[in-house]
């Protein structure tokens, strides 16, 4: 008999339930009949492991169709995983106290990382109930931590001219200079093309989060080193920022973060260096020069100016310039 029919008779079965003065022994009658003509089975490990993979899939499957990067994708996939191989059962079968015993697992980790765990799988099960898979998200009870507010400091001008100085070539002279001007995410300056530059308007056009295109601007000393950088090239790939082995293709974000990673060795600086602390560079020192903070939200692609303002640090020396400019005596 097919699954509908089982459906059909257990809905007929609820509807007795339903009447208050139901017969119990009746009732189990009832099931006991209906249920012998089916043949009952625990589903094995392995047929669970394979099933919570289906899942996983059709659901990075949906985010890639939504523009999601793949970096992202790729985090959710091994959490994803990570989180069923713990759960050792069905993931249509996960509660609420499966995923806290699971966020408890990983207390020792940062606070960050805990809402990270709790965003992709607050994210997949709200996917699931959308899909009609679930009724219900099992992550609905669980509290996100609140998050310690914190600056994000990027290069003052000294450490960013020690940063110029320690490009050991004209691409790594080129990649600092672009994230500098543009304020680009990794992922957006590394799928940029030759073609995208627009040397007439010194800008270009990057497709940030959720595919939304915006666009951004080249310095002089931008254009300058990026031109020096294209003269040495000889290869046909389109990529703006190439591999310099063959055969010639787009650098990696890998290969950006490693060619980055060089170039902070080599500058001696002692903070931090990595493409995202280029974006905060360029969002704290044009705000610390006077620029609106809806020009930089702009500039940047954020939705939210309270995202816009948590990126950029307003130094004391400006406030006190503001104070001194506005302040009414």
């Amino acid at each position: 008999m097919s699954k509908l029919y089982l459906i059909q008779e257990i809905e007929t079965a609820v509807k007795m339930v339903a009447n208050i003065e139901f017969d119990k022994v009746k009732l189990a009658y009832y099931l006991d009949d209906l249920l012998s003509n089916y043949k009952i089975e625990a589903k094995e490990i392995d047929m669970i492991q394979d099933d919570n993979e289906d899942y996983i899939h059709m659901y990075l499957s949906s985010l890639q169709v939504e523009n999601y990067s793949m970096h992202t994708t790729k985090n959710y996939r091994y959490e994803l995983q990570r989180f069923a191989r713990q759960l050792n059962k069905p993931l249509l079968k996960a509660t609420t106290v499966d995923i806290r015993q699971y966020l408890a697992a990983h207390q020792h980790l940062k606070t960050s990382t805990i809402v990270t765990k709790i965003d992709v799988l607050s994210a997949f099960y709200a996917w699931l109930v959308k899909e009609e898979e679930l009724l219900k998200n099992p992550c609905l009870k669980i509290k996100r931590p609140k998050l310690p507010k914190k600056v994000r400091d990027g290069l003052t001008i000294i450490e960013l001219e020690k940063v110029r100085a320690a490009c050991a070539d004209s691409r790594q002279r080129a990649l600092i200079e672009v994230f500098y001007s543009t304020g680009c995410r990794l992922d957006e300056l590394r799928k940029l093309d030759i073609k995208d530059i627009d040397w007439q308007h010194e800008s270009a056009i990057v497709h940030g989060k959720g595919n939304k295109e915006r666009r951004v601007y080249l310095s002089e000393k931008a254009q300058y080193y990026l031109k020096k950088y294209l003269d040495t090239r000889t290869d046909d790939c389109p990529a703006l920022i190439a591999t310099a082995r063959r055969p010639i293709r787009r650098l990696t974000n890998e290969g950006i973060q490693y060619q980055i990673r060089k170039i902070k060795e080599a500058s001696g600086i002692v903070k931090p260096l990595h493409p995202h602390i280029m974006r905060h560079t360029f969002a704290q020192l044009s705000l610390n020069a006077g620029m609106e903070l809806a020009d930089l939200q702009a500039l940047l692609g954020h939705e939210k100016a309270d995202t816009t303002a948590r990126y950029a640090q307003i130094s004391e020396e400006r406030k006190q310039t503001a104070f001194r400019k506005y302040h009414m005596q």
